[in-house]
């Protein structure tokens, strides 16, 4: 599955909830999520209208990781 294009910071932090992430704080356009399960693991998403691609695979990759998943599998479950 493709990283998704055109998708804005608003956007990928409701998918993100989906999975247990949470807003813990925001400075400026910045937005600090927390996700308690398998480990405290904090992540910064920019609240730009449009996320740069590389900006969000990286992001992606992370919360794989994290998560012991493969990046495809995240993909499906955040949008699939």
């Amino acid at each position: 599955m493709r990283v998704p294009r055109g998708l804005s910071g608003a956007q990928f932090i409701r998918a993100l909830a989906r999975i247990g992430y949470a807003t813990t704080r925001q400075e400026g356009s910045h937005v600090r999520l927390t996700c308690e399960e398998y480990g405290l693991h904090h992540i910064t998403v920019p609240l730009h209208d449009s996320l740069h691609v590389r900006t969000l695979s990286r992001l992606l990759s992370a919360i794989a990781r994290h998560h012991g998943i493969a990046k495809d599998e995240l993909l499906r479950r955040l949008f699939g």
